[in-house]
């Protein structure tokens, strides 16, 4: 069974938080919560000043594109692309060709700025779990989950370095799962 990654969805402009919404209510009618798992509209809060008042907006990164984390198969990518307001997947050359996915690396930078992670931490990872690093001064050295910090998006591993057991902390965007 594939693995599940990230895709860009393309919609109608301004239609984002509708197409959100009608593919979580398809993905629970026609039973495809083991293929398509989150939706996201990227977007982040921006402060706009304005006749010197502060005034804080949630803006979107990306008009017109919507996050599907999902298992691409035949069914979840019907699902996906026959949903009202969807005009098709970004990385797929069209004429029934499946799309490619985002690189861990970008999702990692989008999901970032929201504050969040492709990594579930409620449900995906534990403490106990081995780990890889994948970015910052550890990168390539593999760990051990010894404390989670949900609110932070922070984890404290436990790294072989030198021969001794040393604790660091990396969010939650610096690492990777081990199988």
């Amino acid at each position: 069974m594939e693995e599940k990654q990230w895709y860009v969805v393309n919609t109608y402009s301004g239609h984002e938080s509708k197409v959100k919404e009608k593919l979580e209510m398809r993905i629970s009618s026609m039973n495809m919560q083991d293929f398509i798992f989150r939706v996201i509209v990227p977007e982040q809060k921006e402060v706009e000043v304005k006749d010197g008042v502060a005034k804080e907006k949630i803006k979107k990164m990306f008009p017109g594109y919507v996050l599907v984390e999902m298992i691409m198969s035949d069914e979840a990518w019907y699902v996906v692309r026959n949903t009202p307001g969807v005009t098709g997947f970004i990385g797929s050359s069209g004429k029934g060709a499946k799309p490619v996915p985002l690189l861990p690396k970008e999702i990692d930078l989008i999901l970032g700025n929201m504050g969040m992670s492709r990594l579930d931490m409620a449900k995906e990872i534990e403490v106990g779990n081995k780990i890889r690093i994948v970015d910052g001064p550890f990168k390539a050295m593999q760990g051990v989950i010894e404390e989670i910090d949900l609110e932070k998006q922070k984890l404290r591993v436990l790294i072989d370095l030198f021969g001794q057991e040393t604790p660091i902390e990396v969010d939650l965007f610096q690492i990777e799962k081990i199988s």
